[in-house]
């Protein structure tokens, strides 16, 4: 397919810039927001009987004013059914610091660590035309945190050697501190990452630390919903993708078989697989929760349609037409145009279906991105 047959016209005001909130205000006149992860709305597309449902029903099966919302998904399983999720964990990977003698600021993004011993971390930097090898930053007027650049990787990424003479637990503790919500750059454009974006930005079950960018579908389901989706039978098999910024990098070619995608480390278990596997085997639903399970599930697939162990990267780009092995339903967000999320999204409920499913989200007022609406496909 071609890069331009993902294009789409999304207004500005539809793209989520925070989770879903209510805005309770105080007896002194403040106000205060209470955000709720799991009342966004929610889109049902049934990729067999090419519909989709945007709306609850009511007694006679006919659709209310009410739009559907997260909460609904578990009207469509039951038990034994086992959803995928992901449990990376995202850091504190925005830093800003100056640079030596200039005091321009610089934005510095944390990829990875690169050693450990020798504190070297793999970077991007903004304005990385300003950042040479041998500049200095200083991250904290008030501390000793500075970093040496040692080498250029990429146009815009850069080797920092870290300059802070402490145990190895004390020194992620004190830059961790100086981070902030890696929020992408559609939200931080337009407003600053907030104390509460740490914990918005990260799903309920966050565990193996590496990502710097969430696993966005995972963000829609708080305690309460997990709970209700295990009385009711639901199992949960739980994967680490540690998710990188591949998804975000802009498609330069009209051809999709020519693109790329950044490489990202995944771990899938022994006991996740026996979970999913056990649940196919007894002709129950799997269902992928975000598109950076669906990758990861699709790379330890085996040709049996099994899931397999699986520990390494996995760089694989799913666009239409694909044919998938292992899940049979997904959650996804609803993204922005020529992303590779959307790519992803068609191949798995077919390219007009889900086409069709982003024109009516726009013309309702969804909302887009990490902190937008979501998207359930069923294979009915």
């Amino acid at each position: 397919m071609k890069l331009s047959q993902f294009k789409f016209k999304l207004p500005e005001d539809l793209v989520a810039l925070e989770p879903p909130h209510r805005v309770f205000k105080n007896d002194d006149g403040t106000e205060e927001k209470v955000y709720r992860r799991d009342e966004c709305r929610l889109m049902v597309v049934h990729r067999k009987s090419q519909t989709v449902d945007m709306f609850e029903k009511d007694a006679e099966g006919k659709d209310t004013e009410n739009y559907l919302t997260f909460r609904n998904i578990v009207d469509y399983f039951d038990e034994g059914d086992t959803f995928i999720f992901n449990d990376t964990k995202v850091f504190p990977a925005r830093l800003y610091g100056t640079k030596e003698k200039t005091d321009a600021q610089i934005e510095v993004f944390l990829l990875r660590e690169l050693n450990e011993e020798l504190r070297l971390w793999d970077v991007l930097v903004e304005p990385a035309r300003k950042i040479r090898i041998g500049n200095k930053l200083f991250f904290n007027e008030q501390g000793p945190m500075v970093a040496e650049v040692i080498d250029n990787t990429t146009s815009r990424g850069r080797t920092l050697r870290f300059l802070y003479d402490c145990p190895h637990d004390e020194f992620k503790e004190e830059l961790y501190a100086l981070g902030s919500a890696p929020l992408p750059r559609y939200i931080v454009d337009k407003r600053p990452a907030t104390a509460d974006d740490m914990e918005n930005f990260q799903t309920i079950y966050a565990k193996h630390e590496g990502a710097v960018t969430a696993p966005a579908s995972g963000l829609h389901f708080s305690r309460e919903l997990m709970k209700r989706l295990e009385i009711r039978g639901v199992n949960f098999s739980y994967i680490t993708v540690h998710c990188g910024l591949g998804c975000f990098d802009p498609i330069e070619v009209e051809d999709l078989t020519k693109h790329k995608m950044s490489s990202e480390q995944m771990i899938v278990s022994q006991e996740a697989c026996e979970v999913v596997n056990e649940a196919k085997a007894g002709g129950h639903h799997v269902c992928a929760i975000g598109i950076s399970t669906l990758r990861a599930t699709e790379t330890a697939a085996g040709t049996d349609g099994m899931l397999k162990e699986f520990s390494g990267w996995t760089n694989k780009f799913i666009f239409p037409p694909y044919d998938f092995g292992m899940a049979d339903s997904m959650v996804t967000n609803f993204y922005h145009p020529e992303s590779t999320m959307v790519m992803a999204t068609a191949a798995f409920g077919g390219y007009d279906l889900v086409m069709k499913a982003y024109e009516m989200a726009v013309e309702n007022g969804y909302k887009f991105g990490c902190y937008g609406d979501a998207m359930l496909i069923l294979d009915d």
